[in-house]
C-alpha cells in the first residue's frame, strides 16, 4: 500500500509517468490482495486456550515458550516471570547463556517450579551462539550431547529422555537468511526436518523461516519432517514475531513451536506485551495436548 501511495505521488509530480505508475498500482495491488488472501488462511491471531484436561498433567500436556532473548536482554527475572506467568513446562531460549537459564531456573525454583536447565554453545564470544533449553522436573530427566554440532552457525539443543517415555525435545536456532548464509540456511532447515522424523517430538524456537520456506521439507500437512506448525493449527500463522519495532501484522512469523501428529494444539498465541523488553522477537507460547 506504501507503494502504491508513491506511485499516485509520481503520477501527480510528473504527468508523463502517469500511464506506468497505474500499471504498477495495478499490479501491487493484486499482489497485495493476494498476499492477504493467503495470509487470512493462516490466522490473524486466535489467542484462546482450551481449559486443561481433568487430571490432566505432565507428560499429557505440556505448554511450551519460546523467545530468542537476543542475549538475555530482557533479564532472568523477566523470562522466569513469563514462564510462571504462563505455567511453561518447555522453554526454548536461542541467544542465552547458560548463566542466564540457571537464574531463570533459580527464580522458577523458588516459585515451585523447578526446571532441568541445559545449554549448547559454540563459543563463549557471542551470546548468539548459545541456546538454552529449559524443561520441567515433571518431565523427568533428559540427556543433551553439550558437544555435538547442531544446526551449522547457531546451536540447536536436542534433548532426550532418560527413561524414554517422554518427548524429544528440541530447542531450535536456524542462521538467519543473509548474505554469505544462504546455504547455511537451507542446510539448517534441512537438518531440522531430519530431526524430526520420531513419533514423539516437539521443537520450538527461532527457525529463521516462515511457513513459505517449508516447499519439500515436510510432508502433507506437515511443515518440516513430521512436525506440524502450532501457530498455522490454531489460526495464529500470520502474527509477526520479529522483529518488535514493527506492529505483529506487519512482522515476520519466524519463531515457531512445532510437534508429531500425537499432540494436539489446545492453544497459542504470540505474546505482544514484551515489545519493550529489549529483545527483537516476540515470544510465543503453546499449549499441547497428547492425542489419547
Amino acid at each position: 500500500l506504501f507503494g502504491v501511495a508513491a506511485l499516485v505521488v509520481l503520477a501527480l509530480v510528473v504527468p508523463r509517468s502517469r500511464r506506468f505508475a497505474a500499471v504498477l498500482s495495478v499490479m501491487l495491488l493484486a499482489f497485495c490482495a493476494i498476499n492477504a488472501a493467503v495470509l487470512s488462511t493462516r490466522g490473524f491471531g486466535n489467542a484462546s486456550f482450551e481449559p486443561p484436561a481433568p487430571g490432566s498433567a505432565a507428560p499429557d500436556e505440556v505448554t511450551v515458550l519460546s523467545w530468542n532473548t537476543q542475549g538475555g536482554v530482557p533479564g532472568a527475572a523477566a523470562i522466569a516471570q513469563l514462564g510462571l506467568d504462563n505455567g511453561a513446562t518447555i522453554i526454548a531460549l536461542p541467544e542465552t547463556t547458560n548463566a542466564t537459564g540457571l537464574a531463570v531456573a533459580k527464580i522458577m525454583a523458588a516459585a515451585g517450579h523447578p526446571m532441568w536447565v541445559y545449554t549448547v554453545a559454540y563459543d563463549q564470544v557471542s551470546m548468539a551462539r548459545s541456546t538454552t533449553l529449559l524443561v520441567s522436573s515433571a518431565l523427568g530427566e533428559y540427556d543433551v550431547d553439550t558437544e555435538a554440532t547442531t544446526t551449522s552457525v547457531l546451536p540447536t539443543v536436542i534433548a532426550t529422555p532418560q527413561k524414554g517415555s517422554g518427548p524429544t525435545i528440541i530447542a531450535v536456532h536456524a542462521v538467519s537468511p543473509i548474505s554469505g548464509e544462504m546455504s547455511n540456511w537451507r542446510n539448517d532447515l534441512r537438518y531440522l526436518a531430519g530431526t524430526c522424523t520420531g513419533k514423539n517430538v516437539i521443537m520450538a524456537g527461532d527457525f529463521n523461516s516462515t511457513l513459505d520456506h517449508y516447499a519439500g521439507l515436510g510432508s502433507g500437512s506437515t511443515a518440516l519432517g513430521a512436525c506440524s506448525d502450532a501457530a498455522l493449527a490454531s489460526q495464529n500463522a500470520a502474527v509477526g514475531t520479529w522483529p518488535t519495532r514493527l506492529p505483529a501484522l506487519l512482522g515476520a512469523p519466524i519463531d515457531h513451536v512445532m510437534a508429531t501428529p500425537n499432540w494436539r494444539v489446545t492453544g497459542m498465541r504470540v505474546i505482544q506485551t514484551e515489545d519493550r523488553a529489549g529483545s527483537d522477537h516476540r515470544p510465543i507460547v503453546a499449549q499441547l495436548r497428547q492425542n489419547r
